[in-house]
């Protein structure tokens, strides 16, 4: 696959970005050396290899879930800037 100007372009519109000359040449030479590697990838014979579907042999490892003791309401809201008896005050920032 050949990486024109026009390729080059429309990713950074896509992307909306902005490059000058130089780094549309720059990002072109990139490109272009990505694309040869992932063709050169394709060169090689998988018909032998299993898909991987997981990282490791492990699945499914779950922790057990325990009750841990936690903090009171009044512990956390006692250093607070700004809270009422059950909650944290906040200021408004979505306006109507």
């Amino acid at each position: 696959m050949e990486v024109n100007d026009a390729l080059v372009q429309q990713l950074a519109d896509l992307a909306r970005l902005e490059f000058n000359a130089a780094e549309k040449t720059e990002i072109r030479g990139d490109l272009q050396r990505m694309i040869t590697f992932v063709e050169k990838l394709n060169e090689l014979d998988t018909t032998q290899v299993e898909p991987l579907l997981h990282l490791t042999d492990d699945y499914n490892v779950f922790r057990e879930d325990r009750v841990l003791p936690s903090i009171t309401r009044e512990q956390a809201l006692q250093n607070a800037p700004a809270a009422t008896d059950e909650y944290f005050k906040v200021p408004k920032i979505i306006k109507k």
